[in-house]
């Protein structure tokens, strides 16, 4: 090729996918210049189809909406609808603390499901710990069983089965286990949603 088109990416539908992204992460044009170091008026043209960005650029886009190159060109995409079978999520645990995480790795998925398991005397976390979620996060929690305490900002609330509890999950926070029987939560994190 001679015509300067070595190693773009030529996707009519990349500009709106940019776009789209930029726009459910609630960042404006000079945001994501920030996040990527690529200027503004050049992000502009990618997103209204007017040029098409180098192999570098677009994967310098791709880090600044939180995704891998495949991921923004949907090179690895995945169907419309994911079905997660009991017991077949993503497992961790730590201290008598399971997590399943029921939603699945998505790109630009914005909220994350996930079932948490306390043994008695277990907790989230240890009380020094940083947020884990990003700025602007929010989380509600739905006691299924047991009962739990969620200590946030100075202040402690004791949930049982049934009680929910909506907070901003960028403040340190966790949940204890303080009974006798094992407790379990559904808890629903949704990202950059809070708006200062």
């Amino acid at each position: 090729m001679r015509d300067g088109s070595e190693g773009r990416i030529g996707t009519e539908t990349l500009g709106a996918r940019v776009r789209a992204l930029r726009e459910a992460m609630d960042l404006s044009l000079r945001d994501l210049a920030e996040r990527t170091g690529v200027s503004a008026p050049m992000l502009s043209q990618v997103e209204r189809g007017e040029t098409s960005p180098t192999l570098a650029v677009a994967t310098r886009i791709a880090a600044g909406l939180e995704l891998t190159l495949s991921q923004l060109l949907r090179l690895d995409e995945v169907p419309h609808l994911v079905v997660t079978r009991r017991g077949e999520g993503r497992k961790r645990r730590r201290a008598g603390h399971r997590v399943e995480e029921l939603s699945p790795p998505l790109p630009g998925q914005r909220a994350e499901l996930s079932m948490h398991t306390l043994d008695p005397g277990a907790a989230t976390g240890g009380a020094d710990d940083p947020p884990i979620h990003e700025p602007g996060s929010r989380e509600t929690v739905y006691v299924q069983a047991g009962s739990v305490v969620l200590a946030i900002d100075g202040a402690e609330h004791e949930l049982r089965a049934g009680d929910s509890v909506t907070f901003d999950a960028d403040l340190p926070h966790l949940f204890e286990n303080r009974g006798r029987g094992r407790t379990e939560f559904l808890a629903v994190v949704a990202a950059g949603l809070r708006r200062s």
